[in-house]
């Protein structure tokens, strides 16, 4: 078993294991819980009724949080041209083509985001192992290969997260900090949640929404009631 250390055991607690709370019931303990000295990350892991061997049951897509996730997303673009400039003028914090792709395939790493153009995927596709690794790679899926670049970084920037299925049949996607209003927490949640319900496979039977939980980056989690997210 894990061994905690002193603050989680005390943060601990406040909880009830047995119990399930409402989602403000439960964001509101997971706030006061939260023990570290940073702004701790708020992050919701919820449990399908699908199955992630099954192609045809693989979830996957973005949501824009209304509140975005308190962190600022550092957004590389590749693009040429116009594309190129248009990117920069959208705030992009790094644009290039070859270049950037060399620097990468050096070693680095100061980006969050990838987005890129269509014409540039052939160039890209040269880093798949290394992107892909790092769940970086641009997807068309995630909006983050697009002639509209504009509008990728704009969203990236007001908080749009990349959501999908793991191994064990969850998503964990961050909401926000514990520094966050628990209204906007609140907020975040109920969006994730919708977007959740509007990609679930035709495939999938049976209790869709299994379990939902939310945790800080160092605190431990409170189950909500998944009934209240069901559609």
């Amino acid at each position: 078993m894990a061994k905690h250390g002193k603050k989680y055991v005390e943060s601990a607690k406040l909880f009830d294991r047995d119990a399930t709370y409402t989602s403000a019931q439960a964001i509101d303990l997971v706030k006061k819980a939260a023990s570290a000295k940073f702004d701790e990350t708020v992050e919701a892991a919820v449990r399908l009724g699908v199955d992630p061997r099954k192609q045809d049951q693989n979830v996957r897509g973005v949501v824009v949080l209304p509140h975005g996730t308190g962190k600022t997303q550092r957004v590389l673009v590749f693009a040429k041209g116009e594309k190129l400039k248009e990117a920069e003028a959208a705030g992009a914090d790094y644009v290039g083509d070859a270049e950037l792709i060399q620097k990468i395939q050096q070693g680095w790493f100061e980006f969050d985001v990838c987005v890129a153009t269509p014409d540039m995927m052939s160039e890209v596709g040269k880093l798949g192992r290394i992107l892909g690794g790092k769940g970086l790679m641009p997807n068309p899926k995630a909006g983050t290969v697009t002639n509209d670049v504009a509008k990728a970084i704009a969203e990236i920037k007001a908080g749009k997260i990349e959501y999908r299925l793991d191994k064990a049949g969850q998503i964990h996607a961050p909401i926000g900090k514990v520094s966050f209003d628990a209204e906007k927490l609140n907020e975040n949640l109920k969006a994730l949640m919708d977007a959740l319900n509007r990609a679930k496979p035709a495939s999938s039977k049976g209790v869709y929404l299994k379990n939902i939980s939310i945790s800080s980056t160092m605190g431990p989690g409170a189950r909500i009631e998944a009934a209240a997210f069901r559609l």
